[in-house]
């Protein structure tokens, strides 16, 4: 049988991780087009090979191939869009090299519109399963978040964060004492220091203590 690794993919994912497990260094091959086992996966639906293969061979899961393509511009589900975004935290406001991002590549295509609603809700911003909040920021808490639809039994007042109006966070000045020292910060445009807003605002949108940590339950299709 094949030991080509992209087969094994599209057509055997546990004889995939089999092979993993003997040659790490083939999760995170690219063939001569840039395509790779994350793109594979994530075509083919197999959400669980697509999990493993960012956990536990900690693939990035932002690869692109040869035309700047992530995984999200080769889904076919909703669901793989979900796993891909909301668990795995690909960014689906990635361009490509033709200035597009996967929501309007694939509704350009209109081949799988569920898929390009979904990715076109998400806005500017999204959030995934571990609570954190992800998407374009330019450090500037004056503009207003933009969430996609909180999960269920979630409930998330999102205002603008100014002087004269910012819901709980006016009320902890303890939470604004953090967030303004973030924005000091020489490392603040960084990714650990952008993740660390991005926890703090999570935590005053949906009204948890700094001290806690949240888990959102996947949204169900």
């Amino acid at each position: 049988m094949s030991r080509n690794p992209y087969l094994l993919a599209a057509d055997d994912p546990e004889r995939l991780l089999a092979l993993l497990q003997e040659d790490r260094s083939l999760a995170t091959g690219q063939d001569e087009h840039g395509y790779s086992l994350i793109h594979a996966a994530a075509s083919y639906n197999h959400l669980d090979l697509l999990r493993k293969l960012v956990r536990d061979f900690e693939v990035p899961v932002d690869l692109r191939d040869e035309d700047g393509d992530t995984a999200l511009f080769v889904i076919e589900t909703v669901e793989a869009a979900r796993v891909l975004v909301e668990e795995l935290a690909l960014d689906p406001n990635i361009k490509n090299d033709e200035g597009v991002t996967a929501s309007e590549k694939i509704e350009a295509e209109e081949e799988f519109p569920a898929v390009a609603e979904y990715l076109k809700a998400l806005g500017g911003s999204f959030v995934t399963t571990n609570g954190t909040t992800n998407g374009t920021t330019n450090g500037d808490l004056s503009e207003p978040l933009s969430l996609p639809p909180a999960p269920e039994g979630l409930q998330v007042r999102v205002g603008t964060m100014d002087e004269t109006e910012i819901g709980d966070l006016q009320a902890d000045p303890e939470i604004r004492r953090r967030i303004e020292e973030l924005a000091t910060r020489e490392d603040f445009q960084s990714p650990e220091g952008q993740a660390e807003l991005r926890r703090l605002v999570m935590e005053v949108i949906a009204g948890q203590e700094l001290s806690g940590e949240r888990s959102v339950r996947p949204r169900q299709g």
